[in-house]
């Protein structure tokens, strides 16, 4: 049996597309947890969290509890 490799399907946030701000983010759901990688850099390095951790921070930025 051969493992198999999963391309992640990367998303940028439709928020990410304003050409003033040229900082956005992407993010893919890869198996049983969420990366983030630089829209800008899509062959460099990926952040990624469990799906609780991805959860509590959503949640943490819709309550703006960062200074952004």
């Amino acid at each position: 049996m051969r493992d198999s490799v999963v391309t992640p399907a990367w998303r940028k946030s439709r928020r990410s597309n304003d050409p003033t701000i040229g900082a956005c983010v992407e993010v893919a759901a890869i198996d049983e947890s969420r990366a983030v990688r630089d829209s800008k850099n899509p062959g460099g390095p990926h952040l990624a969290f469990s799906v609780a951790e991805w959860r509590r921070f959503m949640a943490a930025i819709k309550s703006n509890d960062f200074e952004l």
